[in-house]
């Protein structure tokens, strides 16, 4: 078993913006570099305001962007290095990625049951309609929700933090090491978000999945993370423990965010 999850080495995201004439290069992610453990689930925030390169960062980490410089290793495979679908797969086996908008990660004309069971399909190879039920049913059940109360329903049918729900149980029928939840809660009603962080703490104690935090919501972060990073302009500037650093920030932008929501 490999002694690191995640092992990102000095990657950096640089886009090209304009034509011939006009051209301009701008720097989303600027040499940043960290580590999660194998053995030791954790929840890993990153933070920072609209263009701080948060969300970039979190998309190379899911192979959605290429990265222009440095090195991402999940589980011992270099992501670059995943070139057919076969690869692909096994990738997606070990990351899974919960977006920010639960009502753009569904298609408003497929049943939600058809997905969940295309997914556990796809990762399991369960043809049996029984087994496949139960599995579903069984993952439901994690996030507070059953196969019943799913079946046959449509994404307009449930609500936001229900749908958000879904969404993850989704991700765990193929059964991540690693989950990448890119501003989960800020789509949805407030009475509810406290639900939905509190359902990643139990994945990482119950079924060891470590959490990557993407937010810019201090307030969250603080309530569930063990580590933070915080990122200004494509860099991180501040990281650490969380308790530690948000109670005694030490970079004028932390210090900032922190004010903000006192």
């Amino acid at each position: 078993m490999n002694d690191l999850l995640l092992d990102i080495s000095e990657v950096s995201k640089t886009f090209v913006r304009g034509g011939l004439w006009s051209r301009q290069k701008i720097a989303a992610v600027s040499e940043v570099s960290f580590q999660l453990a194998a053995r030791r689930p954790e929840i890993l925030a990153i933070i920072g305001e609209s263009g701080s390169g948060k969300t970039t960062l979190a998309r190379m980490i899911l192979n959605i962007e290429t990265p222009t410089s440095g090195k991402l290793v999940l589980d011992g495979i270099d992501l670059a290095a995943i070139r057919n679908s076969a690869g692909r797969m096994a990738f997606m086996h070990k990351v899974q990625p919960i977006f920010q908008n639960p009502f753009e990660s569904f298609n408003p004309l497929k049943r939600l049951d058809r997905y969940l069971f295309m997914t556990r399909r796809r990762f399991s190879g369960e043809a049996g309609e029984g087994a496949a039920e139960t599995t579903v049913n069984h993952a439901l059940h994690k996030v507070g929700l059953s196969l019943k109360e799913v079946r046959h329903r449509y994404p307009h049918e449930l609500s936001g933090g229900q749908l958000q729900r879904v969404a993850i149980a989704r991700a765990l029928l193929a059964e991540p090491k690693l989950i990448v939840a890119d501003e989960p809660v800020s789509m949805i009603d407030a009475s509810l978000r406290i639900s939905i962080v509190n359902l990643f703490k139990t994945l990482r104690d119950e079924l060891g999945i470590s959490i990557i935090y993407v937010t810019h919501d201090l307030a969250t972060a603080y309530y569930i993370s063990d580590r933070i990073m915080i990122m200004q302009k494509g860099r991180v500037v501040e990281s650490g423990d969380a308790r530690t650093v948000l109670k005694a920030p030490q970079h004028p932008y932390t210090r900032q965010l922190r004010e903000a929501v006192l």
